[in-house]
């Protein structure tokens, strides 16, 4: 279980420092947990805090009881965590068997990285031995990195925006992907999202507003304010 203790967190504006989190407490121990809520409210701020890339201005994170709120980001990968970038990272170099290896741990066949990148409605053999670099659309990329994220099978995965850039790639098949993703690691997913068909899948709904969270609850609790405009105006269809 993955647990938020007051965190707050301010960055350089200038000469003085801009509050983007403040005093921000939530649990995340159900199947699919969705943070939503309008754009700049500190929804990717508080992703990348989990993952250990921001380290909170105040405030404690536990995993499993434990704190790991001082660890890196690849610490946090050995405690069970894995994170995938709304702006997927380039690599120059690197094919994508390599990467999709990496993210498993260990040296994968092919038949096995063909396995995870037709899970993600790639055809393998058109990309298993491309460069993971400019030559790949945003689309493309993002559909990799969600492959990878499947390979780590870690027991909390953090994925922001996922939709963003897969417009070619049905929802369905996205949300076919999180279900198997939790049937394999019987963990947690926290996404991102501000679109209705994700939201929809959420076990808890968390709405982030001006870097405060403004409503937490089930999405029979949640959505229809969401969807009436009364908490969310940004939400998306």
């Amino acid at each position: 279980m993955l647990e938020l203790q007051h965190i707050s967190f301010a960055a350089a504006d200038g000469d003085t420092n801009k509050e983007i989190l403040d005093d921000v407490s939530l649990t995340v121990s159900e199947r699919f947990v969705a943070i939503t809520g309008p754009n700049g409210s500190g929804k990717s701020t508080l992703a990348k805090i989990i993952a250990g890339i921001l380290t909170p201005t105040e405030g404690k994170i536990l995993f499993n009881g434990e704190d790991i709120t001082g660890l890196s980001v690849t610490e946090r990968a050995r405690k069970g965590i894995s994170y995938a970038f709304q702006q997927p990272v380039r690599f120059k170099g690197l094919t994508v068997k390599d990467l999709v290896s990496l993210a498993a741990g260990r040296h994968i066949t092919v038949s096995e990285a063909c396995n995870y990148l037709s899970e993600v409605g790639l055809c393998a053999r058109d990309y298993i031995d491309r460069e993971v670099n400019a030559s790949l659309s945003g689309g493309e990329l993002k559909r990799i990195e969600i492959a990878t994220v499947l390979a780590r099978g870690t027991e909390l995965s953090v994925f922001d925006e996922p939709e963003a850039g897969i417009d070619l790639w049905s929802f369905q098949n996205l949300i076919s992907v999180f279900e198997k993703m939790h049937a394999r690691t019987q963990g947690s997913i926290l996404i991102i999202s501000h679109q209705e068909r994700i939201l929809n899948i959420a076990d808890k709904i968390v709405v982030i507003a001006g870097g405060k969270v403004s409503k937490v609850g089930t999405k029979e609790e949640v959505l229809p304010g969401l969807l009436a405009g009364r908490i969310c105006p940004a939400l998306e269809n």
